[in-house]
């Protein structure tokens, strides 16, 4: 499985830039995913930016402050149409057909794109690299068709992880389970949903995938009695590989950078990280990312702000849920200590 990321693609739109430089008039982007590229093209080169449907209507999309050009489309006569990436070159074939179509027999036309398969070159007239099938894109990753042949970890991934005071193995983390707003919703289907929740919580995490539309063949989870006894046995990382290898899976998306390299050690397989936004496999060693954690106050003070303003009336239902969860817990153990 091929990686690349938006890192890789903005700087195959820089090369591409200085190949073309001073040749065109005009960049248009096949939507969707030609859009980006063809946007930091013509930032790069400060050409003005188009679509296809704006090819067709003579139209210029609309600019800030920064671009100073006039342009009339009656003076275009070079066009450069752009997209992500080409593999059969389906879709570049029926670009093709449809500009031709507009009769633009005033304006040159060429195509480019960042990534093409070798397949793809014949397509297009520029490219920056040639990446064989099978691959993925940092942008598609979790809206890629073979989502149906991936293992896709939850916490992490699909949501945030919970705040240590959300994770008491009771009724604050049931709570969090049934609340959490997604991060990630993929609008293809997962093959595994692989977790380190307990079995116990099957049914608040299968109603939460089906709130927020998330579908999927098999959910797998801890066969554990509670969070000590996970916490005692500490073999995330083995369950993980050990589910990877079992279902012959293409690739693990993992949110933990520790955790992905582990799996990745252990089953001599690809596993996409979400921490450190790449591909680990069984060489790669295991770095601290050093970014600010989640758990940060000024993080957590933010998440709550949004969450309010967003909806005021449900963050203050959730709030009366969570302080009347933790003066209940707050009493029982105080009735432990008694007794």
């Amino acid at each position: 499985m091929r990686y690349r990321s938006q890192v890789e693609l903005n700087e195959g739109c820089k090369r591409l830039a200085r190949e073309v430089c001073n040749t065109y008039d005009l960049v248009v982007g096949i939507p969707r995913s030609g859009i980006q590229p063809a946007s930091l093209l013509s930032l790069y080169l400060d050409l003005p930016l188009s679509d296809v449907e704006g090819l067709t209507e003579r139209r210029i999309m609309q600019t800030g402050k920064r671009y100073d050009g006039n342009v009339d489309f009656e003076e275009i006569r070079r066009v450069l149409v752009v997209d992500d990436s080409v593999n059969s070159g389906r879709q570049m074939r029926e670009t093709k057909a449809r500009i031709e179509e507009m009769n633009l027999a005033d304006i040159n036309v060429d195509y480019a794109a960042v990534f093409v398969t070798p397949t793809g070159v014949k397509f297009v007239d520029y490219w920056w690299e040639v990446v064989d099938m099978p691959r993925v894109f940092e942008w598609n990753i979790l809206h890629h068709p073979k989502l149906r042949n991936f293992c896709v970890d939850i916490d992490g991934v699909l949501c945030r992880d919970p705040f240590p005071e959300e994770n008491d193995d009771g009724a604050r983390y049931r709570t969090f389970l049934e609340t959490v707003d997604p991060e990630y919703v993929p609008t293809k289907r997962i093959g595994w949903l692989v977790t380190c929740r307990l079995e116990k919580y099957r049914e608040e995490t299968e109603a939460w995938l089906q709130k927020h539309g998330i579908e999927y063949d098999h959910l797998v989870m801890m066969d554990l009695p509670d969070k000590e006894t996970r916490h005692e046995l500490s073999n995330r990382s083995e369950y993980k590989a050990a589910v990877y290898e079992d279902t012959g899976a293409e690739l693990f998306i993992e949110s933990s950078a520790k955790q992905a390299t582990e799996i990745a050690r252990l089953t001599g397989q690809l596993v996409y990280c979400i921490e450190t936004n790449g591909m680990v496999d069984a060489t790669t060693e295991y770095t601290k990312v050093p970014t600010e954690t989640y758990y940060s106050v000024g993080q957590r003070i933010a998440h709550y702000l949004g969450r309010f303003s967003r909806n005021p009336v449900g963050f203050a239902h959730l709030a009366i849920q969570y302080l009347t969860t933790t003066v209940r817990s707050r009493f029982a153990l105080f009735a432990d200590e008694l007794d």
